[in-house]
């Protein structure tokens, strides 16, 4: 890990009031902007070439002379060939200098090697550098290791295929689309290798991915992932807030429920087995009976990262749960981050940190409030890792 010394040496050179908010321009990047100019702060997307127009163009912000803003969020653009060139030190040199607090996402983690991330990374980051890696399933100590120890509900493991022998999500990287998922589901050896050959084949998945896949057994219920914020800073006040949920829409699994069982039954053998590709996100709410038990994962995840990932969770993180039809959570994924689907609350906020704040409040505004309050009372450092 880089020695903190050298992230609080940089920190120590930045002008306060010239403080802006930096990100990598892909997953949740709107909302983090957005959130930094509705708390006053100038906006940095470093982005890819051919992956940029959303940053450069669309959503470009739009100042008046006097500086305020009149349109979209995104102040500058750092245009590189690829997303790891943010690594290069004149990129990273280019940040300081512009005094940039940089916020991690789950694209920079994926598209950047995750020993440059805590080892080369010379730019302060909001949040909590040392817990990243707790998201790449199968390390030593990733979030699987973190639930486990902090109590928490998980669904069952399956260490062998030919032990499967009720409803099992097989969990692997898609060979082609690296970052999206090659899940796919059996309840018994046999569907497994049917499933597993048949995917093979089609070039979903590959070998060395489905040698190290995660199997569990699949909870049947709805998803809620609960878009969490620990703030280190409030005094007096509770410091593990509410901000939002969401739910997913997954390509092609949503075409394939919405169909009638008929024309399931009918598709080719290359449409049959749905994937699994996050590619849009939806608001929802919890009966207030369960907002209880919500916040009680909440507190246990924060207490254990503090006991084994110290200072621990700093800021935004999400946990993507199932509740069963007896009204309890399992907890299927952790987001030591902001999580992916905070922009359905960008700038119009969440009932939760709406309600909470008395102001329109997403995640990305409420990381924003953070840094401002950090600046204001001298605080950074608390913040930065």
């Amino acid at each position: 890990m880089i020695a903190r010394d050298v992230v609080l040496g940089n920190l120590g050179k930045y002008e306060k009031d010239k403080i802006k908010i930096g990100v990598l321009g892909s997953h949740s990047a709107l909302d983090t902007c957005d959130g930094a100019v509705e708390e006053g702060f100038r906006t940095l997307a470093v982005c890819q070439e051919g992956r940029d127009k959303t940053y450069s163009k669309y959503f470009k912000a739009h100042r008046n002379p006097d500086g305020t803003l009149k349109r979209g969020m995104v102040d500058e653009v750092i245009l590189l060939k690829k997303f790891k060139d943010i690594m290069d030190l004149k990129v990273m040199d280019r940040l300081l200098k512009d005094n940039v607090l940089f916020v991690p996402n789950r694209s920079f983690t994926s598209y950047c090697s995750i020993d440059q991330v805590e080892n080369d990374f010379v730019v302060p980051m909001v949040g909590s550098r040392n817990l990243l890696r707790s998201e790449e399933r199968g390390m030593d100590k990733d979030y699987y290791w973190l639930l486990e120890r902090a109590g928490l509900p998980f669904p069952k493991k399956i260490k062998d295929p030919q032990e499967i022998d009720t409803l099992t999500i097989v969990k692997l990287h898609h060979k082609v689309k690296k970052l999206e998922r090659g899940f796919f589901t059996a309840s018994s050896f046999k569907e497994y290798e049917e499933k597993s050959k048949e995917l093979l084949r089609q070039g979903v998945i590959d070998k060395e991915g489905l040698k190290e896949a995660r199997m569990e057994q699949y909870v049947i219920g709805p998803v809620f992932n609960l878009d969490f914020f620990y703030s280190p800073l409030s005094r007096g006040e509770e410091r593990i807030e509410l901000i939002g949920i969401d739910w997913r829409f997954e390509s092609s699994l949503d075409g394939y429920v919405r169909l009638p069982a008929a024309q399931q039954l009918a598709l080719d053998e290359n449409q049959v087995i749905p994937e699994y590709t996050v590619c849009g996100h939806n608001s929802a709410t919890l009966r207030e009976s369960l907002l209880e038990n919500a916040f009680e994962l909440a507190e246990k995840y924060v207490k254990t990262t503090q006991e084994h990932f110290a200072p621990g969770i700093i800021g935004p993180f999400c946990l993507q749960t199932c509740v069963d039809k007896d009204l309890k959570f399992f907890i299927y994924d952790v987001a030591p981050r902001i999580g992916g689907g905070t922009n359905v609350h960008m700038a119009v906020g969440h009932a939760y940190g709406n309600a909470l704040w008395r102001k329109n409040m997403s995640t990305g505004r409420r990381l924003a409030m953070e840094v401002r309050t950090a600046i204001d009372e001298d605080r950074l450092e608390e913040i930065v890792t």
